[in-house]
């Protein structure tokens, strides 16, 4: 479900497309229930939005055409679902429900052999939650739900017991029970939870899935609360690489995004972003450094202070120091880019070294175009030196310190590109 206004994330952006450590809000619960094994993936949304952009390929959409509540949102997609298999309902904003989760739940629903099964946890502060009401045997009675004052007793907000908005019905029960659903309630919509009242009442099993861990359903209204899920997301991360060998020196100094990979004993030192398409290969070291859809592969070196921008590759062995940038270039093996250089939009050979301030200027301010620098293998090029794209180094070329590099440069030649230095006596001393 997907559909929600999100009116208090206070937010030009609908609610779901808000991004949680590199993606989509409501890409988690989509790729979870993916993971899961299921068969079909139908996503609810409203009518003047298309989230199809943001989802993964295959993913089937619906339109809730007006917004009268959950139930409104499911009765949208069931026309979708597979008869006789179990239908799971999930929330886009509540995304940080895991396979596993999933797997779980569907488990418990076949085992009890029930017409629905809801998810509930415990919540110190449950504001906000439709209770869980039990009755005198401790089965589901209702979901009482708190969005208005009146939906709820004062009794009944004491109950500690929420529903996650999370489901699993028996595709046939939940075909013909929900069309009855009406909408005689404070905010005048239809209600998913009522219903299991409806099921409860044809005699049917209405069991609960009870999550230990609250940080698996735990919802999304504001932006407070998505910085509360953001945060549990990242350590989940985190400590998934971990596990698989990477060390991070200091989680609470490391950002990471989703679906990045890292391989074995690399070191991830404090202060680090890694976002966006990235991988980091073996045996490399980041050291206080912001990486942005960049590709670095074995023992290679990054930072302090370095900047890697889409389309950056460092191939094995490469380095890039202190305060480098780096955008839309391949780095050759060993090669490296020490410190004070901003290298863009070029093709570097392997076991090179640029020179502390190497730049290539890629922009030309007169056509409004960016050309590619070429600089061949196990070139050397001095402190200062500025490439004017488009330029070709030969393999083994040098440039000496402080030149303008405008035309191609042979292979091992050098090239001097700058005024000869002139000397005017008592200068200081002028009147």
């Amino acid at each position: 479900m997907a559909a929600g206004q999100g009116t208090r994330m206070k937010s030009a952006l609908p609610k779901v497309l808000h991004e949680l450590c590199g993606r989509p809000m409501v890409t988690w619960p989509v790729l979870a229930a993916r993971e899961a094994g299921a068969e079909t993936v139908i996503v609810v949304g409203s009518p003047d939005i298309d989230l199809t952009p943001a989802l993964p390929e295959g993913t089937t959409t619906a339109v809730q055409p007006v917004a009268d509540g959950t139930g409104g949102a499911v009765l949208a997609g069931l026309p979708d679902a597979t008869p006789g298999l179990p239908v799971v309902v999930l929330s886009g904003d509540v995304p940080l429900v895991t396979a596993e989760a999933i797997a779980q739940l569907v488990a418990a629903h076949t085992a009890a052999g029930a017409a629905a099964t809801m998810v509930t946890t415990i919540l110190d502060d449950a504001t906000g939650y439709g209770r869980v009401v039990r009755d005198a045997d401790g089965n589901v009675e209702r979901v009482v739900e708190t969005k208005a004052d009146g939906d709820a007793t004062a009794e009944q907000l004491l109950i500690r017991e929420v529903n996650t908005g999370i489901f699993c019905f028996d595709h046939a029960a939940l075909t013909d029970a929900l069309p009855k659903v009406g909408t005689d309630n404070a905010q005048g919509e239809r209600y998913l939870p009522d219903v299991l009242t409806l099921l409860r009442a044809q005699g049917a099993t209405v069991a609960a899935h009870v999550v230990d861990d609250p940080g698996l359903v735990r919802g999304v209204n504001d932006r407070v609360h998505l910085a509360d899920v953001r945060a549990i997301a990242q350590r989940r991360i985190l400590e998934q690489h971990m596990r698989n060998g990477v060390t991070i020196v200091d989680p609470a100094q490391t950002s990471i995004d989703a679906g990045i990979s890292i391989g074995q004993d690399t070191i991830i030192e404090p202060g680090t972003t890694i976002k966006g398409a990235s991988s980091v290969g073996a045996n490399a070291t980041i050291r206080q450094s912001y990486i942005d859809s960049a590709t670095i592969g074995d023992r290679v070196s990054v930072g302090p202070f370095a900047y890697l921008r889409p389309g950056t590759v460092l191939r094995d062995g490469s380095k890039a120091g202190t305060f480098v940038e780096i955008k839309n270039s391949d780095i050759g093996a060993g090669t490296k880019v020490p410190h004070l250089s901003y290298i863009g939009d070029a093709d570097v050979g392997p076991g090179g070294n640029l020179g502390a301030s190497t730049i290539t200027a890629n922009y030309n301010n007169r056509t409004k175009a960016k050309s590619r620098t070429t600089i061949g293998a196990d070139v050397k090029t001095s402190v200062d030196t500025t490439l004017v794209a488009p330029v070709s180094l030969g393999d083994g070329a040098y440039t000496a310190a402080g030149s303008i590099v405008t035309e191609d440069v042979p292979a091992r030649a050098l090239a001097i590109a700058r005024a000869r230095q002139r000397n005017i006596e008592g200068y200081a001393d002028r009147e």
